[in-house]
């Protein structure tokens, strides 16, 4: 293959990924003024529902703008040899291939994010302002930022960095030591989350003495749970919706309430939620998902592995000294489709994971609160009740609420 093939293959990749995301996006559109389930009929009163098309509306032109604007951004960028130009850039500071891989995706992340960052303001400040949903600052908004700006340095920088050197010292064996790093990476990761990351954006309080928490562990004893961290996070400094997750191994295991949690819910569907929760963690769902994800990062490192090297994916991109970092962009777009097959297939099993989980809470604790408390977090945060069919399969990691209430009723 030449290079100037693979350059045309690529722009088709990002082409394709567009408009088949577009069609997707179209297809649910049409579903947005369908009439709602008449087993739904109660999460919506006719003001509210009018409300939730008006935001669905307004974010499904909000996201076909965005997308097709950093459409036109990536093709100028791509024709107009941008890659080859700031590795020339990295290359005109440092000789070390480390140093110049660290330039060049630091100059590419930089200017996406000024691309992106105005886009972001506007959805947060006008979009979820204009429907109640925000509670967040322009300072907090752009610490939040900063903060982000900051991790993916050090955080994200370190492991590049170690990436490049492990393809430096082993060649084409870089991506079992690459694996490596990974799973250890997203061990810890997964293991210590609340304490290391959550800490940084939000304020974690432990669930005080009162009801709530003797209902919950009244319900956690009752399955034999053991369960001692239950904390409270500050949700609404940002949004007014609410979530709720389970992080941690062992001794670090923790449920986390958002504090809109408990100001949209009963009690009693509070701890359904809870029971929702328990049921991943007791089906080992959490454990399934990092053991697959490691697995796929394994498949990705190795299928890396075998084409980086390759200098035609350089110079298919414009740069015209091969380099790990110029192939692996290049592999990033080419990877579109298998990336396409493998998030379908794990949204299909973390949809039969929702079910599980909530037949758990069913069996275990009871299906109406569970109910209820979906149709309220489904109202309070404009939900959208009637999405295409083709949509859910493919984008959703969750059931839909109709198929959810089925499975809860039946």
């Amino acid at each position: 293959m030449t290079p100037q093939f693979v350059f045309y293959i690529i722009i088709a990749f990002i082409v394709i990924s567009f408009v088949v995301d577009q069609f997707l996006d179209w297809l649910n559109a049409k579903h947005f003024d369908d009439p709602v389930p008449e087993e739904l009929s109660d999460v919506y009163d006719e003001e509210s529902y009018r409300k939730s098309q008006d935001y669905k509306k307004a974010n499904a032109r909000f996201s076909a703008l965005t997308s097709s604007f950093m459409l036109l951004v990536t093709l100028i960028f791509f024709f107009a040899d941008g890659f080859g130009f700031i590795d020339q850039l990295a290359r005109s500071v440092s000789t070390n291939e480390i140093v110049v891989g660290l330039i060049f995706f630091g100059i590419i992340m930089l200017g996406s994010d000024i691309l992106t960052t105005p886009f972001g303001y506007y959805k947060t400040f006008v979009i979820e302002e204009r429907f109640g949903f925000n509670k967040s600052t322009p300072a907090l908004f752009f610490m939040d930022k900063l903060k982000g700006l900051l991790m993916t340095i050090l955080v994200g920088g370190g492991l590049l960095a170690l990436v490049i050197w492990f393809y430096q010292i082993s060649g084409d064996l870089f991506w079992l030591y690459a694996w490596i790093l990974f799973a250890v990476f997203a061990v810890v990761t997964n293991m210590f989350y609340a304490r290391l990351i959550v800490p940084l954006f939000n304020k974690q309080t432990p669930l005080g003495a009162g009801g709530l928490r003797d209902k919950i562990e009244n319900y956690a004893n009752s399955v034999g749970f053991k369960l001692n961290n239950i904390f409270v996070i500050d949700g609404s400094k940002r949004s007014t919706k609410a979530n709720a997750y389970f992080s941690g191994f062992g001794s670090e295991k923790r449920i986390t309430l958002y504090d809109t949690l408990i100001n949209d819910l009963e009690e009693e569907e509070i701890v359904a939620v809870l029971a929702h929760e328990v049921g991943h963690y007791r089906k080992n769902h959490i454990v399934i998902n990092l053991v697959m994800s490691l697995l796929l990062t394994g498949f990705t490192l190795w299928l890396l592995g075998l084409f980086v090297s390759q200098e035609v994916f350089s110079l298919a991109i414009g740069v015209e000294q091969p380099s790990f970092h110029a192939g692996l962009i290049a592999f990033g777009i080419l990877y579109a489709p298998i990336s396409g097959i493998t998030g379908f297939l794990m949204s299909v099993l973390s949809r039969k994971f929702e079910y599980q989980a909530d037949d758990f809470a069913k069996n275990t604790y009871a299906a109406q609160p569970l109910i209820t408390s979906l149709k309220k977090l489904s109202r309070n945060s404009l939900s959208n009740l009637t999405p295409h069919p083709l949509y859910v399969k493919l984008h959703y990691s969750h059931p839909t609420l109709l198929q959810r209430y089925r499975n809860l009723k039946a």
